[in-house]
């Protein structure tokens, strides 16, 4: 009986230590401008009471970019400056993401197409090319299911809609274990609290295929920006409602917009789940990337840019595009 003692106090011990560490991590200042790209203005607007922070840069037809789940707008900093040169290039950070604001909410699929809707409303957007990556491809195709006047063409980047949402557990053995315990009690807070850069920078680096594609310095960003008070809880939440993104694709055989789906070789979805989203999405196109993750916009950024390039300029095979004007 004397072990069982020691345990419980060896839990109690280390979940006090979790908040201490929780409680003494420095809040990131939201940058300036953009390392990667100082010329172009970072802007914030408001969103249902959510301070949103955005980027727009470019002129011609718009296109909206839509990043993964736990990143942030940064991601396609190898991809913006040469989609500019063609489009009005929008970007911004979701709730609880990036320097976003981090409400007190649950961050299920509709609470981020709703707040992605919103932000287009609120930005103006017409006529859109919307292209999104993992959780950002399944926004676009659920913002194209509900016929959003705003929205033209889809470019899903391996959208996050299969296994219940669990296909983050499949990047490797330590994202395996680390989400696994996210919904248990206490352990999972805990774990996340106690969380280090090592760690961290080596889950994300489960979404990569090609060697040095991930910039340190971004990896370094992410990780300082999950310690903004309230951003780990708003994390747990998404990973909590994990299942709400598969569930939504009962919504995809309302599309009704030219849409491409696109997909790294290496990406965490399995061939059958690709042909089945395929399958959902009437008239939908199926591209396969060689050689690249599930991080594309990184990991095969040129490809991604040609995706998008050749897409906008694709005419309408049929009279799906037409029924929008």
């Amino acid at each position: 009986m004397i072990w069982i003692g020691v345990v419980a106090v060896a839990l109690v011990a280390t979940v006090a230590i979790s908040y201490v560490i929780e409680g003494a991590r420095r809040e990131p200042v939201a940058p300036a401008h953009l390392s990667w790209s100082p010329a172009i203005p970072i802007g914030s607007i408001d969103v249902d009471g959510m301070r949103l922070r955005y980027i727009a840069t470019g002129q011609g037809p718009a296109l909206v970019l839509l990043h993964t789940l736990r990143t942030q707008l940064d991601m396609f900093q190898k991809m913006v400056p040469a989609l500019a040169t063609r489009f009005r290039v929008i970007a911004l950070d979701y709730p609880g993401h990036g320097y976003s604001d981090i409400p007190s909410a649950s961050y299920s699929a509709e609470f981020c197409v709703t707040a992605v809707a919103m932000a287009l409303d609120r930005l103006d957007v017409k006529e859109a090319l919307v292209a999104g990556e993992s959780i950002g491809g399944s926004i676009a195709l659920l913002l194209a299911a509900r016929h959003n006047p705003r929205v033209r063409r889809i470019v899903a980047i391996n959208p996050y809609d299969y296994d219940g949402g669990r296909g983050l557990r499949r990047s490797s053995a330590l994202a395996n274990l680390l989400f696994g315990l996210n919904n248990v009690p206490v352990l999972g807070a805990t774990m996340t609290r106690l969380r280090q850069y090592p760690i961290v920078a080596q889950v994300f680096a489960g979404g990569f295929y090609r060697k040095g594609a991930m910039p340190r310095a971004l990896t370094q960003e992410m990780y300082r920006v999950g310690n903004r008070r309230g951003h780990y809880q708003a994390f747990m939440s998404l990973i909590r409602n994990w299942g709400s993104w598969e569930a939504a694709r009962t919504e995809y055989r309302n599309i009704d917009r030219p849409t491409l789906l696109v997909y790294g070789d290496h990406d965490w979805s399995h061939d059958d789940e690709r042909a089945a989203e395929a399958r959902a999405i009437p008239g939908a196109q199926l591209r396969i990337v060689k050689d690249a993750g599930h991080f594309l916009s990184l990991d095969a950024p040129d490809e991604a840019v040609a995706a998008i390039i050749q897409w906008a300029q694709e005419p309408a095979r049929t009279a799906l595009e037409e029924q929008t004007r």
